[in-house]
């Protein structure tokens, strides 16, 4: 009995079904690998990720303790505003429902603010002891290089000496430079120069 001869159409055929099989699952190997290099890489960062979760909250507070400290001996402007701000950063650093990165955000807006203070001048209103009395001034700012009062009734002007940690007054040749000052800090004024007594920098053992 002669058997019919195979037909060339099904070998074909059969021969690109197995083709398309291996391609198909050499496509899939790929992808397989690629998600298995993606996993260890995600592992990796979560590691990565669960140190720096572990090691930004003892930062955060060394960085917190370090900018009250420069505050403490900073020139004694905006006192108050400037506490307040220690003490919100103080709370969101205790707060355990604030996430690390938050607290660590905080801190480094804390520096950003003080930094500001560098590089502008501000005036506003305080009381500060002049010869034992409470006296309502005036307060002139230039960055952190000059801190100077001038009481409201232009009678008295002064500045804050670093070395005795005190008000002490100025002679009257200062009290228009310091008036002018203010009235620039209020934007009443274009910004000009200022002939103000500066504190010689301090020498670094």
């Amino acid at each position: 009995i002669r058997r019919p001869p195979r037909s060339t159409h099904c070998i074909s055929s059969a021969a690109s079904d197995v083709y398309k099989r291996q391609v198909y699952n050499a496509q899939k190997k790929k992808q397989i690998r690629r998600q298995i290099e993606r996993m260890e890489e995600i592992e990796e960062t979560m590691k990565y990720a669960a140190v720096l979760q572990r090691q930004i909250p003892p930062l955060s507070r060394r960085m917190h303790e370090g900018l009250s400290k420069f505050v403490e001996l900073d020139l004694p402007f905006r006192k108050g505003e400037r506490t307040e701000r220690l003490k919100f950063i103080k709370d969101a650093l205790d707060n355990p429902t604030v996430s690390p990165a938050e607290k660590l955000r905080q801190v480094l807006e804390g520096f950003n603010v003080e930094a500001e203070y560098g590089r502008k001048i501000d005036t506003y209103k305080d009381t500060v002891i002049i010869d034992g009395q409470d006296r309502e001034v005036n307060i002139l700012r230039v960055g952190r290089m000059v801190l100077a009062y001038q009481t409201t009734d232009l009678d008295e002007t002064g500045i804050w000496n670093k070395e005795t940690n005190s008000w002490e007054s100025l002679p009257g040749r200062y009290q228009r430079p310091v008036r002018d000052g203010i009235s620039m800090a209020k934007k009443l004024k274009t910004v000009d120069m200022l002939e103000l007594p500066i504190p010689a920098a301090e020498v670094i053992q």
